[in-house]
């Protein structure tokens, strides 16, 4: 399955990929992330649970960032297993400037599970991925757009 988007983000392009660069920080803002171990700088394991419909799994996964253009391009690729389900990914980022203050994501995604999960939650697939990108933008977001404690103080 593709995936694919566009995102505007309020804050200046060198503070996203500063977030984005911090694995830590953008496991907090994944759905259904429970923990993180580093491997290496560019390399992770992660558990992730994830639920369609009335399948659930918690998948144990193996990232790595190969490829890396700052500030502008971030390459994910990860690959998981569950009881009875795989899921393979790779995924791509594009980061543009708006304005001094706007930063533009374009990203896409291509994901393929097998296995339980599959089967059983095909159908309910492109929803629960709109779902889940929607809260994983809503956090980044809200973390990124937050604003500094010197901008909030009013003079």
């Amino acid at each position: 399955m593709e995936f694919s988007g566009s995102q505007t983000i309020t804050a200046p392009i060198e503070k996203v990929w500063a977030y984005l660069a911090d694995v830590h920080k953008v496991a907090a803002c994944a759905p259904g992330f429970q923990s993180l171990e580093v491997i290496e700088p560019e390399h992770w394991k992660a558990v992730v649970a994830v639920g369609m419909g009335p399948v659930k799994a918690k998948f144990t996964m193996d990232m790595t960032r190969p490829e890396m253009v700052e500030p502008e391009k971030m390459v994910v690729k990860a690959r998981g297993k569950a009881p009875g389900s795989t899921v393979d990914l790779s995924g791509t980022m594009h980061l543009s400037v708006v304005d001094a203050t706007q930063t533009k994501m374009d990203w896409q995604a291509n994901v393929m599970v097998g296995g339980t999960i599959a089967s059983v939650g095909a159908r309910l697939m492109n929803s629960t991925a709109e779902k889940l990108t929607g809260q994983f933008f809503s956090c980044l977001k809200a973390n990124l757009q937050a604003p500094d404690a010197e901008a909030t103080a009013e003079g």
